[in-house]
């Protein structure tokens, strides 16, 4: 059984065999269909380039939270008519019943794989007659990998149930069948029906409250339950094509604050405070979104909202169009955090527009939005805050290399994850090499000469998903001779860092990393020199300080300076992953109260590591593991499923 996966209960196995419209023509189509050439285009993926894409799904979804699952029909829409096979993924779904459409509604044969594959889930075949529209009622499972359903005391308001989703990278599939790869690209709707208390956001475009309609989901959820009296639909619409992992929900008792013309920030209505913060960290967006256009092009989403999740939220930020997912740690009261969304809507041009065809080429996505994001912080915030932001992600960049020393495929740009799962390569690599490639090109060309490419760039791809070899061919015809200037080949398909990357240059970012070199030397920075840092300047100072050091050193900083209580979680972290390394232990109690209200990975992924791999003070580590352990097992529940196989794989690997 798959970390990822969770088995499927034999007895619904045999109950979903019994649903095929005949058991015989079932079997024989499957043996047909293992008589075909395979032609994948996804190494995560069942999808076939010789099927018909799926341009249009319509969803009909029934919340219950009692059991932490979703009841639904989606109306696939394809491409073209097709005779034959049509491969969708699924993951831990109850595949119910799969018709020819709404309004023949015959029956079509489909059978799903028994034994899931540990990284792709199960296959979904169903057998098509020349249709080019079919419907299928699914139910999820509690543990589906893209949702996190949180009882009322696991949310900030304490009095109401939330329910949200995750479906970057592969998860989409767990909500509902579908080609879950980048490449097929979708326009949805949605009628989300959820207890009458509770409110919903989207990823779209928010067209009505309404009372249900009997009928609205038939074959999967009974009119009873649909039109019960205290239910209430929410209807919702996407018409630009986005790829799956771009899907989102989020349901629970949320409210709103008006940041912009054209941005709300939402949260959990209960405490405003929450809200309030909120609405101030961000109150700048609209300045970002102009810089974004006149940098980038127009911003075509119509609407850049914002929504603050509970801390278990696994991610910094999720790009959804229209709606961008945040974790509360980002709230810092200084505005700092609102690099995060400048990064989130960078993705609006880099990765929503223009999206990696697959995973093996997510440094399209993410590199060229880590730079669109520092061009943006730039010109919002100056340059020496866009200096100490590259001088972060350079740390990041080495500290992921050497993460990898042992499996350097994943130190390139260009990967090969055939049998890998991308969570489990998530690292800095595609996004600050990505950043590092474009910077140089950017240096070579110049400029002014780079931003005009970019928007070419960005006007010729829009709403497509390409992979690097086209990446390529595009900046080998528009910039003629770069192949010539710098090796391109290498800086793709090479691993570790090339020698003409470039360690930022800046005389805040030159005074830090000097201040971190004579902390070997036993000097604490003084109170002058440090007056007027902020987060990110304690964060580069922390990543910068040599990994070993006394533990009498370590309580000294923190006594000068209470690192340890930062309300800043990048500074609290790093600086707790230093205490473990020279196993300070009058830290772990902080350790062990930041792994219990937080479940962003960004914090889980080191301080877990740091903890399994005991470190490299005195004594056996075994304290440290024996706490990361118990830490886990109690505060397992409160992260979302994907964080949850993320620790269990550094637990499984150090333990």
């Amino acid at each position: 059984m798959s970390k990822l996966q969770t088995k499927r209960p034999l007895s619904l196995e045999k109950k979903e065999t019994k649903k095929h419209s005949a058991l015989t023509p079932t079997i024989r189509f499957c043996s047909f269909f293992r008589g075909l050439k395979m032609a994948p285009i996804d190494p995560h993926s069942y999808t076939e380039s010789t099927q018909p894409y799926t341009t249009h799904i319509a969803l009909s979804l029934y919340f219950d939270f009692p059991t932490t699952t979703v009841r639904g029909i989606a109306v696939l829409s394809l491409s073209a008519s097709h005779a034959g096979p049509l491969f969708l993924d699924t993951r831990s779904l109850s595949v119910l019943s799969v018709l020819s459409d709404p309004i023949t509604r015959t029956p079509l044969p489909f059978s799903l794989s028994s034994l899931p594959d540990p990284i792709k889930g199960s296959l979904l075949t169903v057998s098509l007659s020349g249709q080019s529209q079919l419907l299928i009622a699914f139910s999820t499972a509690p543990d589906a990998s893209a949702l996190q359903w949180l009882s009322p005391p696991q949310t900030f308001n304490k009095t109401s149930p939330f329910v949200y989703t995750q479906c970057q990278a592969i998860h989409a599939r767990s909500i509902f069948p579908c080609q879950d790869t980048p490449a097929a690209r979708i326009r949805y709707s949605a009628k989300i029906n959820i207890p009458h208390r509770l409110s919903a956001v989207m990823s779209a475009r928010h067209v009505e409250r309404r009372a249900p309609v009997p009928g609205e989901a038939e074959f999967a959820c009974d009119d009873s339950l649909w039109c019960a009296e205290n239910r209430v639909v929410e209807e919702f619409v996407m018409e630009q094509p986005i790829p799956p992992y771009l899907f989102a929900f989020a349901v629970g008792e949320i409210g709103y604050r008006e940041v912009g013309p054209r941005t709300r920030v939402y949260a959990e209505s209960a405490p405003a405070s929450l809200l309030d913060a909120a609405a101030k960290e961000f109150e700048g967006t609209e300045d970002m979104i102009r810089q974004g256009e006149s940098l980038f092009g127009p911003y075509d989403w119509e609407r850049f909202d914002l929504l603050v999740l509970p801390p278990s939220f696994p991610y910094g930020g999720m790009e959804n169009p229209r709606m961008v997912f945040l974790t509360p740690t980002v709230i810092k009261g200084d505005a700092s955090g609102a690099q995060v969304v400048a990064h989130e809507l960078a993705h609006s041009w880099t990765g929503n527009l223009i999206t990696n065809k697959n995973n093996e080429h997510f440094w399209l996505n993410e590199g060229f939005t880590t730079y669109a994001e520092r061009r943006i912080v730039e010109a919002v915030q100056g340059e020496d805050i866009a200096a100490l932001n590259v001088g972060i992600g350079w740390r990041g960049l080495k500290a992921d290399v050497e993460r990898f020393n042992d499996n350097l495929e994943f130190t390139k740009l260009r990967t090969k994850q055939e049998g890998v799962d991308p969570d489990d390569v998530y690292s800095q690599v595609p996004y600050e090499k990505g950043f590092q490639f474009l910077w140089r090109i950017e240096r070579q060309i110049g400029r002014p000469a780079f931003d005009e490419f970019l928007k070419k760039y960005i006007s010729t791809f829009k709403f497509q998903s390409i992979d690097t070899e086209t990446f390529l061919s595009f900046l080998k015809a528009n910039v003629p001779g770069i192949a010539e200037e710098i090796d391109l080949e290498l800086w793709t398909e090479g691993t570790g860092i090339p020698p003409d990357a470039l360690e930022p240059v800046s005389n805040i970012y030159s005074k830090i990393v000097s201040l971190a070199n004579e902390f070997r030397g036993g000097r604490m920075p003084s109170e002058d020199e440090v007056a007027d840092w902020r987060g990110q300047e304690w964060e580069l100072y922390l990543e910068n300080l040599p990994k070993a050091v006394e533990a009498s050193q370590i309580s000294a900083l923190d006594t000068r300076y209470r690192l340890a209580e930062s309300k800043d979680y990048e500074v609290k972290v790093a600086f707790l992953q230093l205490a473990i390394s020279a196993r300070c232990r009058e830290f772990y109690s902080e350790v062990e109260k930041t792994l219990k209200e937080v479940g962003r990975m960004k914090y889980l992924r080191p301080l877990y590591t740091a903890l399994a791999q005991g470190g490299p003070g005195p004594g056996t580590g075994e304290e440290e593991r024996t706490l990361a352990k118990r830490v886990f097992t109690e505060a397992r529940d409160s992260y979302h499923p994907i964080a949850q196989r993320v620790v269990e794989s550094i637990l499984a690997k150090h333990l």
